[in-house]
């Protein structure tokens, strides 16, 4: 049995800029991190020759072309993979709530995919086969941010230039700043999921009457790294407020009156920004709030749960295998 374990994300600034339909005219780049929060990834070997895929539904088919999981069975094509397997896949936060799941999914089984065949691949590669299942062979509209940070882990700068290289750097931050920057995040679950991809597909196509927030968005992710190497922690704060205004522009439906007024109450109560991860419409409010805040913030968004987290180093990584 192979057991891996890939990292979910909090995107910060730079978001529609790692769409291919922008970055491969103009450059795009994101600021995003993994978080503690993961998509676990399991498989057997089977007695016999079917395949077993375990999610919120069960399949148990004869071949590849009849899995239903589309991600899973493109996966299936890409490795090379061949039958008589049990896969599974389990996350810690509900799909569909913008913390990147499906990407994670996708470099997850990935991962557990070569590494069931004894095949080493580099995580760069895991993030690039992912991008190519998903916007080109699936043609979803999404961009490239969180297979990297799926693949990678970390705290990361990733610039997508117009070649289409793509480059990723680890922001490294004093501890004691690290710290602070963990302490005055705050993760709330709006309670609603939503289409992702009715979103996201409206955002790019308004990419073209975007272009001049597309590009503040990525000066604000490259500014941002400057700042929090000063030592700045709460630009960030200062920063996703004037970043979520911006968001906001990019499509219909990104916000609605509830999420606005849950906004409002944090930013009242003492934080300084704030977003909601991922395409937007719900999921998960990320807000920045100074420690001594905290609390105050807290009350004022009791009628959400708030779900701890921490910055994570790692990117998806076997963590069981056992071979009889």
């Amino acid at each position: 049995m192979i057991i891996v374990q890939a990292p979910l994300r909090i995107s910060f600034f730079g978001g529609g800029t790692d769409f291919p339909a922008y970055f491969l005219k103009n450059g795009g780049c994101v600021l995003s991190t993994a978080i503690d929060k993961y998509i676990y990834v399991t498989i057997k070997r089977r007695f016999d020759d079917l395949i077993r895929i375990g999610y919120t539904k069960t399949e148990i088919v004869e071949s590849v072309d009849e899995i239903q999981h589309e991600l899973i069975r493109e996966c299936f094509r890409i490795t090379g993979m061949p039958p008589g397997v049990e896969i599974t896949t389990m996350g810690d936060i509900p799909a569909g709530t913008g913390l990147g799941s499906s990407s994670t999914v996708t470099v997850g089984v990935l991962n557990a995919m070569y590494a069931y065949q004894k095949k080493f691949v580099h995580p760069k590669l895991l993030a690039e086969q992912a991008c190519e299942i998903e916007t080109e062979i699936l043609k979803r509209p999404i961009g490239y941010q969180d297979q990297y940070i799926a693949a990678l882990g970390d705290f990361r700068l990733i610039a997508f230039e117009k070649t289409g290289i793509v480059h990723s750097h680890v922001i490294s931050l004093d501890p004691a700043i690290k710290h602070r920057l963990n302490e005055n995040l705050l993760l709330f679950y709006t309670g609603k999921k939503r289409a992702a991809e009715t979103i996201l597909s409206e955002q790019q196509e308004n990419i073209q009457n975007k272009l001049p927030i597309l590009s503040q968005l990525k000066q604000l992710a490259i500014s941002a790294v400057e700042e929090l190497q000063k030592g700045d922690i709460d630009c960030i704060g200062h920063m996703l407020n004037e970043s979520w205004n911006l968001k906001k522009q990019l499509a219909s439906g990104i916000s609605n009156n509830s999420i606005d007024d849950f906004y409002t109450k944090a930013i009242n109560s003492g934080a300084l920004g704030g977003k909601l991860t991922g395409a937007g419409g719900g999921g998960f409010l990320l807000i920045y709030c100074p420690y001594g805040k905290r609390d105050l913030v807290r009350n004022a968004l009791h009628e959400l749960r708030e779900i701890p987290i921490r910055l994570e180093e790692s990117g998806s990584k076997i963590i069981f295998d056992y071979r009889s």
